[in-house]
């Protein structure tokens, strides 16, 4: 089963991997004389998953907080470029990665705390009060997407798994390409303020919100399948992931509702 998110895709082809190896991982060991049996893996759990996702977005916010607080205005664009450039990187090689390394999503954490901090500073600069505002509007939609997941009145099922999957793929395309137009002076709309700009970032968190249910249920077959505790580290950076997604969506829907376009 697949998620949206690239890295919960892979939770399980792990659990197939380590059911298939068998031995420390809850299987019986051979009794084979003068051999001792390794330590059982610890299973991961869903408050894992939480503990984890908890940590995480506290290191980010305390990145953000320092960074905002710490980094002279004269270098915000180098720090903001810097960090995104950084922290891209870094997601794709956890992404993409066979092994769970916490020290690597703690340090993705701390950069996405960078790069959230500089981008947060700028727009709080021209609209006064819209970070609280998007901070408290991205957990509440997270919170809420939570709450309809666990009650099953969104479920994640094969189509909707796809049309999801589809739509992310999709926005990603439509953004690359209008970022290499606009490199070339071409201005399709999506990213300023007005009608075509506000229905597109309506349309990016709508499915922002959407991919949540995706990753639900991708951690909840992995918890169910038994993967290794330390797979709780990559649930948790995909949730991570999908938070600061949300929170830069409607971050930027504010400040067109506000007032304009300050890209």
């Amino acid at each position: 089963m697949k998620s949206s998110n690239p890295v919960l895709t892979r939770l399980g082809q792990a659990a197939e991997r380590q059911r298939t190896a068998g031995y420390g991982y809850g299987e019986p060991y051979p009794t084979t004389p003068g051999y001792a049996a390794p330590p059982v893996a610890q299973t991961m759990s869903i408050d894992d998953v939480v503990v984890k996702t908890v940590i995480l977005l506290g290191l980010t916010g305390i990145s953000a907080v320092a960074a905002w607080n710490l980094i002279p205005d004269a270098y915000l664009g180098v720090a903001w470029i810097g960090a995104a450039i950084v922290g891209l990187i870094l997601g794709f090689i956890i992404s993409f990665s066979q092994m769970a390394n916490p020290a690597l999503v703690v340090t993705y954490a701390v950069v996405e705390g960078v790069f959230v901090g500089m981008v947060s500073k700028f727009f709080e600069t021209f609209y006064h009060g819209i970070v609280l505002q998007a901070v408290v509007a991205t957990f509440g939609v997270f919170a809420l997407m939570a709450v309809l997941y666990t009650q099953r009145v969104i479920r994640s099922s094969p189509r909707f798994r796809k049309i999801m999957i589809a739509s992310i793929g999709g926005l990603f395309m439509i953004m690359v390409i209008n970022f290499v137009l606009s490199l070339f002076g071409v201005h399709t709309g999506l990213r300023d303020n007005g009608l075509i700009g506000i229905v597109f970032s309506l349309v990016c968190i709508v499915v922002a919100s959407l991919s949540f249910v995706l990753d639900f249920d991708q951690i909840e077959q992995g918890v169910r399948m038994g993967l290794p505790q330390r797979y709780s580290w990559i649930c948790a950076f995909g949730i991570l992931v999908g938070l600061i997604w949300l929170y830069l969506e409607i971050l930027r829907l504010l400040s067109y509702l506000q007032g304009g376009s300050r890209n």
